[in-house]
């Protein structure tokens, strides 16, 4: 199938490494030219040269999330050097697993600026281009801790939940124009996190990580962790000419994971 995005300027946030990456190499792919930003300048190097060298064209580029003062510097540099944003698609690096009780303040208002704020800042950048050219997309990747919150990632759980009703919200505001806004919810992919995740789980339960891991693929109908890459295809569809009435969505891509309806 024809995703119809060739030629189309797609930007991804923390597309240094796991689904993000994944996300910039199906997106490139299709055909679109593709911004890989992360905090991490190699990471974001290491996704442009490789759609580079699959014979597509991209742009590394090192990105602070959490400093809101980059978001208007960022954005301009991509329509300079490439051209506005077609497709947004918003990823955000998890907190450290936390009780809710035992969280600080300031903890809770740092994650807000690196995972929420900024988020929506980026997103209201590039929005008003997306709706004077009548096209755009933007897919934003939550957790499934936002429909059964997952024990000790209180600050995850919380602030992510936000960005379903933000999501919403904006879907409503934005569809007259062509613009779509979509939440994407992982159960357990594969990356680097769940890995993360799964040591830290083993270290606190003192377990062995297979023990761990051998557990948490039992509860997946599928008996198995997600990979990155079949997160990426829903996402690059959602991204697409074909996904043009889809909005105001939750899409769940966890092999059946989540318990509930």
């Amino acid at each position: 199938m024809d995703l119809e995005i060739s030629g189309r300027t797609a930007l991804v946030t923390a597309g240094g490494g796991g689904l993000g990456r994944a996300i910039a190499l199906r997106l490139a792919a299709e055909g679109a030219t593709v911004v890989a930003a992360d905090i991490n300048q190699e990471a974001a190097e290491a996704t442009r040269a490789a759609i580079v060298d699959a014979g597509g064209k991209a742009m590394g580029l090192q990105w602070d999330m959490g400093d809101l003062s980059l978001v208007e510097q960022r954005i301009a540099q991509i329509e300079r050097d490439l051209a506005p944003v077609d497709i947004l698609v918003n990823i955000s690096g998890g907190p450290a697993p936390s009780l809710s009780y035992e969280t600080k303040a300031e903890d809770w208002i740092a994650s807000f600026q690196s995972m929420v704020a900024s988020t929506i800042a980026i997103t209201n950048r590039v929005l008003p281009g997306m709706r004077r050219n009548r096209w755009g997309r933007v897919v934003t990747s939550s957790s499934s801790g936002v429909i059964a919150p997952i024990p000790n990632l209180a600050v995850s759980n919380a602030l992510r939940a936000s960005l379903l009703a933000w999501s919403k919200t904006l879907a409503a505001e934005v569809a007259a124009d062509n613009v779509t806004a979509n939440i994407v919810i992982p159960g357990r992919v594969a990356t680097a996190r769940i890995r993360f995740l799964d040591e830290a789980k083993a270290a606190r339960e003192n377990r062995s990580i297979d023990d761990v891991i051998a557990q948490s693929t039992t509860a997946i109908p599928m008996r198995r962790y997600g990979e990155p890459e079949e997160y990426a295809d829903a996402v690059a569809f959602l991204a697409s000419n074909r996904a043009s009435y889809i909005t105001g969505t939750v899409l769940r891509i966890d092999g059946g994971y989540i318990a509930s309806v």
